[in-house]
C-alpha cells in the first residue's frame, strides 16, 4: 500500500492517496497568514488505518514549515492538535 500527502490547491485541500486514489481529505480556507481547517474525512473503505491521524499531522507540519497560524474549526483537527502538544502553539 502506497500512501501519499498532497495539498491539493485548486481544491483547497489536504488529500491522502492510496495506491494514486484519493482515500480521504482536509479542507481548508487559506488566509494571509492563517488556514482554517473546516472538515477532515476519510472514505469509508479507507477507515480504520490511520490514514486520518497521517494527514492530519501533514497537513499541520506543513502549515508550521510555512508560518501559517492554525484555526481548527474541524472538530478532528481540533482533537488532534488537543492530544499532540507538539502542535499546540500554532493554534489561532
Amino acid at each position: 500500500m502506497a500512501v501519499e500527502i498532497v495539498d491539493n490547491t485548486t481544491e483547497s485541500r489536504f488529500e491522502i492517496l492510496v495506491d494514486g486514489k484519493v482515500a480521504g481529505f482536509a479542507d481548508y480556507l487559506l488566509l494571509p497568514t492563517k488556514i482554517v481547517f473546516t472538515h477532515t474525512e476519510v472514505l469509508p473503505a479507507y477507515e480504520g488505518q490511520g490514514l486520518a491521524g497521517k494527514l492530519v499531522a501533514h497537513a499541520l507540519q506543513a502549515s508550521a514549515d510555512t508560518g501559517l497560524r492554525v484555526v481548527p474549526r474541524c472538530p478532528y483537527v481540533a482533537k488532534y492538535i488537543e492530544r499532540h502538544p507538539e502542535f499546540q502553539n500554532l493554534v489561532d
